[in-house]
């Protein structure tokens, strides 16, 4: 369906109106006979969600792709995902601006590490996170965390 869907907008050359679809996958952890293996996996089977802005034109290319049978809302037209269940899904992330610098220290402000204080070591702005050393029970752990869970002291 997602290539039913990108072949058409292709096609009739509406990659401004029709900007992406996409097929929610989750990376699934499977150990086998001792042997780690990634593999993804599809979060909402069956189910593709199309970033487009509304128009009679863009409506009907979707809802006549083959392959296409329905669409999640009530009533015959599809209602638009709001930005907070967009950002639960995974699907886009917030940019967030950070001052920080490798050897800064910070506090956790948020998840199962708050309050502990440590030093940055990394900085991987392509996945909003820092890889910090905390002082936890006497000893000094690694701990890679998200910009949002962390501030400058």
């Amino acid at each position: 369906m997602k290539a039913n869907i990108e072949k058409i907008v292709e096609n009739r050359g509406m990659e401004d109106v029709i900007l992406e679809v996409v097929v929610p996958t989750e990376i699934v952890v499977e150990i086998k006979a001792g042997k780690r293996k990634d593999k993804s996996k599809k979060i909402f089977p069956g189910y593709a969600l199309v970033k487009m802005i509304m128009t009679d034109e863009s409506w009907y290319v979707v809802r006549n792709t083959r392959g296409v049978t329905g669409f999640v809302g009530p009533g015959s037209k599809p209602i638009p995902l709001t930005d907070e269940e967009v950002l639960n899904m995974g699907l886009e992330k917030r940019t967030i601006e950070v001052d920080f610098e490798v050897g800064d220290s910070i506090t956790v402000i948020s998840g199962p590490f708050e309050t502990f204080v440590g030093t940055i070591e990394e900085i991987h702005m392509e996945r909003q996170s820092i890889k910090a050393i905390l002082s936890m029970f006497g000893r000094e752990t690694p701990v890679e965390l998200e910009f949002d869970q962390v501030e400058k002291n």
